[in-house]
């Protein structure tokens, strides 16, 4: 079987948030759920693996991570100039 984007999925302190998903996606993520399982011998609750997808989408995307940067130069610069 081929490795997973995803690893362990850590515990941190959630912030709840309420989406819709489409229900296929919400099939594929009840596999993708099964299949991770089935990897790591960790059950784990689908909804869970929401975060750790999301985050990894972004850190992976170049236009968000250039954007992020310059966001962060043009905030550090506002904060020096008060």
């Amino acid at each position: 079987m081929s490795k997973l984007r995803l690893g362990a999925i850590l515990d941190e302190k959630p912030v709840t948030l309420t989406v819709d998903l489409p229900a296929a996606i919400h099939r594929d993520l009840l596999l993708y759920a099964e299949v991770h399982g089935r990897e790591t011998g960790q059950a784990i609750d689908p909804s869970k693996l929401v975060a750790p997808m999301l985050a990894r989408f972004m850190a992976t995307d170049r236009a968000f991570a250039k954007a992020r940067r310059t966001l962060n130069r043009i905030h550090v610069t506002d904060a020096r100039a008060k």
